[in-house]
């Protein structure tokens, strides 16, 4: 594919740009009326031929009722054009026909290698509407390039300084504004929130100005007059004054505070979305590396001023922002794609350090049912024998062993899906969901088998122990089977990669395992009378592990887990006795239940957060 010609481009609201990637790795703006920036807005002529561009503004004046400024929002519907129902897909396959063209001669001959950039927010069905807009055009079925993802690559190919692992905010203030935030990976940069607006860009500005300039009235003097405001905040970046004909009447003048006090309150909506993105991100403005802008209005200094008041951040203005996001989406890696041709990223294989937790679990689960087992309580003259277990030690027992199945299956489902060349079929999430799903099974039939086992050992009925196995892990069944079905519907990488999604703390695991190892010691231990003192010990300090071990799960900072721990801590170790064991596996088991609820709505329900 680095050896063909590469066509990238940014259809957005109110224009358009492309441009030519070379193999050599050269570049070229596509210009059309001697402009890189072409005006999406379309006119439906009487024979229903699609004027755009220029053309399509300049017969705007004498035909305003067939003029559609923004066909893109107008995705999916059709659009009623002086009496005739219109697609709007038809009205975007002009526009992009007419860049392919030329293209074409700019290249002598087609070129099969087209992205298109679409916005972070959009959905499968929109982003099926303009693969279906792109076909009409004649550009077959090109890959799609998410904006902010095509800016952040433009960035480091220019010589950005991003680290692996550093958040950053792109905000795409064109005719409307898109804010998102992203991470980079080891493998490219992934999406953690956007959100949107489309009254908080250039559009409004342009409406605004309108007004002022026409002394308080709606502005509305028709295209002839919108053309000309669009064209004065356009030339007010660069002059302190312009003058602005009227389409009947005198001219006006147009001064850079006038654009300042009507553009404000716009982009200060602009400037409120973008801290809403980094909270939706549950990141704050510290945590970024920077915040880059791109966009035509962009160019306006207010917009950098507006910005560092609302989010503390002096953001910077990319190199020539309107052609940023299809400079990048030429030069992005499109080797990974789902089965859309979306580009996407690689999953990222997993540490080495995530076998922990598989072990730590799956060796406590084994120490547990031994224990169990050998430590059993007996008594009575045979034939009349009888045994008491340790109901607790079972249902850890069956709580490790789902745990460490889990995080078996994420773990073997992420490997699968980041040495898959090609997941046409199944997205990475798909692979770690089928993953889950087999996890579940094998830890709902370990537990059971421990059960069955353990009756058969002791010669009791097996139902009581199919109950203590079952029923404790079946919260963390049901809410594991839900986090399945929810990562099977997402198309994005969670942070940390889909392995470090359930990767549920060793430490826990750890010390709730020594702290019920050690209950069970004080319980059935001989109590030698110098030794009644340090085997009551120990079931205090089991107890008071087991209490830690439940924190560890529900709790991450650690000065939390040291206020609001110790006093569960304290409780666990106070209640320790042979009735209570059973307890304090309930406990541990809900802790780890209520983990799993943390974690799905965190990072699978939650994230990303997107306006649609």
């Amino acid at each position: 594919m680095s050896g063909q010609v590469r066509l990238a481009i940014d259809y957005g609201v109110a224009s358009t740009t492309a441009v030519l990637a070379w193999p050599d790795g050269r570049w070229t703006p596509v210009t059309i009326d001697g402009t890189p920036a072409m005006p999406s807005s379309v006119l439906v002529a009487e024979d229903t031929s699609v004027w755009t561009g220029q053309q399509a503004w300049q017969a705007a004046v004498n035909q305003p009722h067939r003029f559609v400024p923004a066909p893109q929002r107008f995705a999916e519907q059709t659009i009623d054009v002086d009496g005739r129902q219109i697609e709007a897909a038809d009205l975007v396959a002009a526009t992009l026909r007419r860049v392919a063209e030329q293209a074409q001669q700019l290249t002598g001959g087609p070129v099969e290698d087209v992205r298109l950039v679409v916005p972070a927010g959009w959905g499968p069905r929109r982003r099926t509407w303009m693969r279906h807009a792109a076909h009409r055009a004649g550009l077959g079925q090109p890959r799609l390039v998410e904006a902010p993802v095509a800016v952040a690559e433009h960035l480091v190919a220019t010589g950005t300084q991003i680290r692996v692992g550093a958040y950053l905010a792109v905000a795409d203030i064109g005719g409307g504004a898109e804010v998102t935030v992203l991470r980079r990976g080891p493998a490219g940069f992934e999406v953690l929130a956007t959100l949107a607006d489309p009254a908080a860009g250039g559009d409004a500005i342009d409406h605004a100005l309108a007004a002022a300039l026409a002394g308080g009235a709606d502005g509305d003097g028709g295209w002839e007059w919108a053309a000309s405001v669009r064209t004065a905040k356009e030339g007010l970046a660069q002059h302190a004054a312009i003058t602005v004909p009227q389409p009947a009447g005198t001219a006006v003048i147009a001064t850079t505070p006038v654009l300042q006090q009507a553009a404000r309150t716009i982009l200060e909506r602009a400037g409120q979305l973008t801290a809403e993105t980094i909270a939706a991100a549950e990141l704050t403005a510290a945590d970024l590396v920077g915040v880059y802008l791109v966009g035509g209005t962009a160019r306006l200094p207010l917009t950098t001023d507006v910005i560092t008041e609302q989010t503390g951040l002096a953001p910077q203005v990319v190199e020539d922002p309107t052609l940023a996001a299809a400079r990048g989406a030429a030069d992005a890696n499109t080797s990974a794609t789902t089965g859309d041709d979306t580009v996407i990223q690689e999953p990222e294989v997993p540490p080495t350090r995530r076998v922990l937790g598989i072990a730590v679990p799956g060796f406590a689960s084994l120490a547990m049912i031994t224990q169990m087992l050998l430590t059993v309580t007996r008594g009575g003259i045979y034939p009349n024998t009888w045994a008491e277990p340790s109901w607790g030690q079972l249902a850890m027992a069956a709580v490790f062993a789902l745990i460490a199945c889990l995080s078996a299956g994420t773990l073997l489902g992420s490997l699968a899906a980041a040495h898959n060349p090609r997941p046409t079929t199944r997205s990475p999430a798909g692979t770690v969901s089928i993953g889950i799903l087999s996890a579940v099974s094998l830890g709902a039939t370990i537990g059971g088998l421990y059960a069955v086992i353990a009756a058969q050992y002791l010669q009791m009925p097996v139902s009581p122990f199919l109950r203590w196995a079952l029923l404790p892990i079946t919260p963390i069944a049901v809410l594991a089977l839900i986090a399945a079905v929810v990562a099977a519907r997402q198309w994005r990488i969670p942070p940390g990669g889909w392995s470090a999604l359930l990767s549920f703390p060793a430490s826990s695991v750890l010390a709730a395992g020594i702290g019920m190892g050690l209950v069970q010691y004080s319980i059935t231990a001989d109590r030698w009378p110098d030794m009644v003192l340090w085997i009551d010990l120990a079931g205090r300090i089991g107890g008071l592990l087991l209490g830690i071990g439940a924190v560890v799960a529900l709790i991450r900072p650690w000065m939390l887990r040291l206020v609001l721990g110790a006093p569960l801590a304290v409780i666990t170790a106070a209640i320790t006795s042979l009735r209570m064991v059973g307890v304090l596996a309930g406990i541990y088991a809900a802790a780890v239940a209520v983990w799993w609820v943390y974690r799905l709505w965190t990072r699978l329900v939650r994230t990303p957060a997107t306006t649609r």
